[in-house]
């Protein structure tokens, strides 16, 4: 039998930097049960990284996980196929099933580093949505009205610009929520934009004679651009599997407006001492620069360690400071074709996510070569070999035959 910490205790952990917990007193009643609770978190493989605002829902689970409770992590390679509405201003593109796969096998390692290996489910959601028949389907969709589906923030604003809602994204809250049926969740966690598809679980679960799982919903991290949640889509992102390196250095570049949030999400600091750090820096008994670097580091270390972390701060004081390319420039070898196509390369290199993340940035003069901007794909090897090429203002490599 478990033996669980007071329930006190359990809350002021688990709480902690949490933004929406519904219904009111439920996660202490839930925990004076004194039995290990089933936490479900849903994520959808539509990108083929994890990036720090990912983490932070998985910090949170994790903390179940210490407290000896179960965490069941939903891999939603059947609802990622219908696509998420929340917070789309129009219908997302839907995945097919190669992609997401792929997606799946570039993710789900890097989270099952994150998360504790004991107590710890992974469902794909095939398993029962894609079982589903007609007669399935006409009682999930019975168990929840329109008026409830236009409760939701995005589609009423959609609905009252006269903007198309497909009737495939008014079935994504419900078909999500069958997740918490088939699991038995007793809580679901996500981010805040989830608010609304952790409700409808509840109402699914009632259908189904369940006791409906409590909700909690962490912030959304703010992107590096320091405006939009950070997202792999819009590019303003920092991954859990960035080198240490550039983790600080993208970390450096946030707006001084995002330290607070940052030491709260990112760097795992508690809700106190985030505050506590942010208000030194208002009372000017820490200079803003120092402590961003205090930031950088903290973040780096989670991922890295301390070490690790020490390193990126030199390496980024030398480029930055100094104005001097890092010491040990990694090498990617050229293939002794004639031409060097640059997006392949870079793609190699481990520059770039991607091959057409790669185009985006040479158009927008972000690559350079020796210190030059090129904004060409296609270059002689011969204008290549032995020189540096640098993405952005953190990432280096050298080509070499």
């Amino acid at each position: 039998m478990t033996d669980f910490l007071p329930v006190d205790e359990q809350l002021a952990i688990l709480t902690d930097g949490v933004d929406t917990m519904l219904p009111e007193g439920a996660l202490r009643d839930l925990l004076e049960e004194k039995r290990p609770l089933r936490v479900k978190l849903g994520v959808d493989p539509t990108a083929p990284d994890v990036t720090l605002g990912w983490a932070v829902v998985f910090r949170l689970l994790r903390r179940f996980q210490e407290l000896g409770h179960t965490a069941v992590l939903i891999v939603g390679d059947f609802t990622a196929q219908v696509g998420d509405p929340s917070g789309k201003s129009e219908t997302r593109r839907r995945l097919e099933s190669a992609e997401i796969e792929s997606h799946v096998s570039e993710t789900l390692d890097t989270i099952k580093e994150l998360l504790l290996p004991d107590r710890l489910e992974i469902r794909p959601n095939t398993e029962w949505l894609a079982a589903m028949d007609m007669q399935d389907v006409l009682s999930m969709t019975s168990a929840v009205t329109v008026a409830r589906i236009m409760d939701r923030d995005d589609f009423r604003k959609r609905w009252d610009l006269h903007e198309p809602i497909s009737m495939i994204e008014f079935m994504y809250p419900l078909l999500q929520a069958m997740d918490s049926v088939a699991v038995e969740a007793d809580i679901e966690i996500g981010g805040t934009d989830q608010l609304f598809n952790l409700l409808v679980g509840r109402d699914l679960q009632q259908h189904h004679g369940q006791a409906p799982q409590a909700v909690m919903t962490v912030p959304l991290l703010v992107g590096t651009d320091g405006e939009k949640k950070m997202s792999q889509s819009l590019g303003n992102y920092v991954s859990v599997k960035d080198g240490p390196d550039e983790m600080f250095g993208k970390t450096m570049s946030i707006p001084d407006h995002l330290m607070e949030q940052w030491f709260l999400l990112a760097a795992a600091y508690s809700e106190a001492d985030a505050s506590r750090v942010v208000a030194e820096v208002a009372a000017g008994d820490r200079h803003p620069g120092e402590t961003k670097r205090l930031l950088a580091r903290e973040v780096v270390s989670i991922y890295w360690g301390e070490d690790a972390a020490a390193g990126a701060e030199a390496a980024f004081d030398q480029i930055f400071r100094a104005k001097e390319a890092p010491d040990d420039i990694p090498e990617v070898a050229l293939d002794g074709a004639a031409d060097v196509f640059l997006p392949a390369l870079l793609d190699e290199a481990g520059l770039v996510a991607s091959r057409s993340e790669a185009r985006r940035l040479i158009k927008q003069g972000a690559v350079r070569i020796d210190g030059e901007k090129y904004d060409g794909e296609s270059i002689p090897s011969a204008e290549i070999t032995g020189k540096v090429i640098q993405v952005g203002k953190r990432r280096f490599v050298r080509a070499v035959t």
